[in-house]
């Protein structure tokens, strides 16, 4: 018991920083119509910000966590500033090669600006122990990640489902002209939402820095990660980011423990059943078609 206790907890840990950081993702593909392939860019910037404030600047864990994501999300408006307005009425397709392009200059202003070596951020001490629960010893540090996870998800969901934000974000969503037409400025809104999404994968990247070492491809595996998510669940889904991520989690939680030779192979695994069976993902538009 103690052993699936251990592994459930895990799963929880791994999910739910999964969806913090593949909800972004899927935010800004429901509302403007991109995949943003810059996404783990973002999230790799949120951990080396996180550790400049931390390891450098001297700066305690905690406002590294509030001010890393806000540089993040100041960046995301000068992206969408700059470039990314001029491919919104495009192609999908012009927004992957856009985005690759902009993933390729953060990687490599990363690589010019710390290195090429791996840097390593603690946790704070008050999150630095361990505890016991369901029988097996949790580090404090992977608790509060969960927490924090359900505090983002419960946010979220109220903010799309009861405020007025919410719903003007949901109306950019299903009909630009429509809205337009309401007198809301989709403009605003449009940038507003880049920079809602980068700074989810921002908090998603200094959530991770304590648990992860740093080094300049940690955006290219977490991209990965957060695709396999919002394909089992369905783009653009917001449950279905939710959906994704705790079955990605279980499947590294447990089959890192029970299934270690293969666990590399079985989120794709999973990828590739869901696309069979369900194309749109398991709660995407389309998914009951």
């Amino acid at each position: 018991m103690s052993g699936i206790g251990a592994a459930l907890l895990n799963s929880l840990d791994i999910g739910l920083l999964l969806f913090i950081i593949a909800v972004g993702l899927n935010i800004v593909f429901g509302v403007l119509n991109i995949i943003n392939f810059a996404h783990g860019a973002l999230y790799m910037l949120g951990a080396y910000l996180a550790f400049t404030l931390i390891n450098i600047a001297g700066m305690p864990f905690w406002a590294a966590l509030i001010l890393a994501p806000i540089g993040v999300a100041i960046l995301a408006v000068i992206i969408d500033r700059l470039l990314l307005r001029f491919i919104y009425s495009r192609d999908v397709a012009d927004s992957l090669l856009l985005t690759f392009a902009i993933l390729l200059i953060i990687n490599e202003s990363v690589r010019m600006i710390w290195g090429s070596g791996i840097h390593v951020v603690q946790p704070p001490d008050l999150l630095s122990g361990s505890v016991r629960l369901l029988g097996s010893s949790v580090a404090t540090y992977s608790l509060f990640v969960i927490v924090i996870g359900l505090l983002l998800l419960a946010g979220l969901w109220y903010l799309f489902n009861r405020t007025r934000v919410g719903r003007i974000m949901r109306a950019a969503a299903l009909d630009r002209d429509m809205a337009e037409a309401l007198c809301i400025n989709t403009r605003l809104v449009v940038t507003g939402v880049f920079a809602f999404g980068a700074w989810l994968a921002a908090v998603g990247g200094v959530m991770a820095a304590p648990m992860r070492a740093l080094d300049p491809g940690m955006g290219d595996k977490i991209i990965i990660e957060s695709f396999i998510v919002v394909v089992i669940g369905g783009l653009g889904s917001f449950p279905g980011a939710l959906l994704g991520a705790i079955i990605l989690g279980l499947i590294h939680g447990f089959g890192g423990r029970y299934l270690p030779e293969v666990n590399l192979l079985l989120p794709f695994v999973g990828m590739a059943l869901v696309l069979l069976f369900k194309p749109h993902g398991i709660m995407g538009k389309g998914a009951n078609a």
